[in-house]
C-alpha cells in the first residue's frame, strides 16, 4: 500500500473498495483502435481551436498509426493554421462499445503535453443526450499542469461529499453540469507525475476506473516503475482482476448513495481520448498558465511547439463483473 498521504477514514476505505470479480470482456491493443473505435469528426463541443480529422486522413497525414503493441494519436505539428480553417487538426476516437459496471485496465506510454493542450481519456453515456446517462473523466488536464484531474459530470442531484476515502484532494462537489459552468465533481490527484511532462518522463504508467451500483466509482493511478503496481494491472494477460485492499486508497474516489443516485445518473458508457487546444477549459485558464503570447496565437502558428501533443497507448481492457 502507497503510503505518506493524508487519508480520510482509513478502515471505511478499505471496506468500501470493490470486491467484486470481473472477467476480461475486451483488449484494445495496437490494430484494435482502427477496427473497434469511431473517429469523430464533429465541431468540438468545447469550442476548442481544433479539427477532428477521420481516420483515413489520420492515418495518411501520420496522425495515427498503429505497431503490435502501440496505438498513436496526435496533433500536427508541422503546419500553420489559416484564420479561416476550423482549427489545428487532431483526433477524437470513441469506442464502438459500451460498457455498464465495469473495471478499465488503461496501460499509457505518453499523453499530450504542452501550452493549449486539453487532452482527455473519458466515458460518456451511450443512450444519451448529454448530460443524461453521465460523464467519467479518467485523465484530464490542461496546458502546463501536472496533477490529473478526475471528475464526474451529470445531470441535478448528484453530489459528493467533500471529505471521503481518497488520497486525492476534492476540487468541487456537485456533479450537475448545469452548476458552476460545468465544473462537475473533481478531485486533484495528489500521486507524483500522475500528468503532463512528468508523467511522461517517468514512462507513463497506469489508471484503473472502477465502477458499479454497489461501490459506486474509484480511480487509480501508478506510475510504470511504482513497485506498488499490481500484477493484474501490469500484466497484459490477466483474465480476472479484483479491485482490493492491497491496491491501496483510490486517488479519486466518487461515492454513490443518498446524494447521487447511481441508477439514475449512470448508464452503460463508450471511452473517449481526445485531444483539443484552448477551448473552456484550457482557453480560460491560459492566461494564468505561465506560457506567454496567446492561446489562438500559438495554436495557429507555432506548428513545432505540438511535438510531444501525442497519446501512445500500449493496451486498454476492460473487465465486466462475472
Amino acid at each position: 500500500m502507497r503510503t505518506g498521504y493524508a487519508l480520510v477514514s482509513l478502515g471505511t476505505a478499505l471496506m468500501r473498495i470493490v470486491s467484486a470479480h470481473y472477467i476480461l470482456a475486451d483488449s484494445y491493443i495496437g490494430q484494435d483502435f482502427f477496427n473497434e473505435w469511431t473517429w469523430q469528426t464533429m465541431d468540438d463541443p468545447t469550442h476548442g481551436r481544433v479539427n477532428y480529422v477521420d481516420q483515413i486522413s489520420a492515418i495518411s497525414s501520420n496522425l495515427s498509426y498503429a505497431a503490435a503493441s502501440k496505438f498513436v494519436m496526435r496533433a500536427d505539428y508541422t503546419n500553420v493554421v489559416g484564420p479561416d480553417d476550423r482549427g489545428r487538426n487532431s483526433v477524437r476516437i470513441i469506442s464502438k462499445k459500451a460498457y455498464q459496471d465495469c473495471v478499465v485496465v488503461l496501460d499509457l506510454q505518453h499523453m499530450p503535453t504542452g501550452c493549449t493542450t486539453w487532452p482527455a481519456f473519458w466515458t460518456l453515456s451511450q443512450k444519451g443526450p448529454w448530460p443524461n446517462g453521465g460523464e467519467i473523466d479518467i485523465i484530464e488536464g490542461v496546458n502546463l499542469n501536472t496533477q490529473n484531474l478526475a471528475s464526474l459530470h451529470t445531470t441535478p442531484g448528484c453530489i459528493t461529499q467533500q471529505d471521503r476515502s481518497q488520497t486525492g484532494t476534492t476540487a468541487s462537489t456537485n456533479c450537475d453540469s448545469s452548476v458552476n459552468y460545468n465544473q462537475g465533481c473533481g478531485v486533484s490527484f495528489q500521486t507524483a507525475a500522475s500528468y503532463g511532462a512528468p508523467f511522461n518522463t517517468m514512462g507513463g504508467g497506469f489508471y484503473v476506473m472502477s465502477r458499479s451500483q454497489s461501490d459506486g466509482i474509484q480511480i487509480w493511478f501508478w506510475s510504470r516503475n511504482d513497485p506498488h503496481v499490481p500484477h493484474v494491472v501490469r500484466n497484459e494477460s490477466t483474465p480476472m482482476i479484483a479491485p482490493a485492499s492491497s491496491w491501496g486508497i483510490p486517488d479519486a474516489t466518487f461515492p454513490i448513495g443518498d446524494t447521487c443516485d447511481y441508477e439514475s445518473h449512470f448508464d452503460a458508457h463508450q471511452m473517449i481520448f481526445d485531444l483539443t487546444f484552448c477551448g473552456d477549459f484550457a482557453g480560460n485558464t491560459y492566461p494564468s498558465s505561465g506560457c506567454g503570447g496567446t492561446c489562438q496565437d500559438l495554436v495557429d502558428n507555432q506548428p513545432e511547439a505540438f511535438a510531444n501533443a501525442y497519446w501512445e497507448v500500449n493496451s486498454l481492457r476492460v473487465y465486466t463483473p462475472v
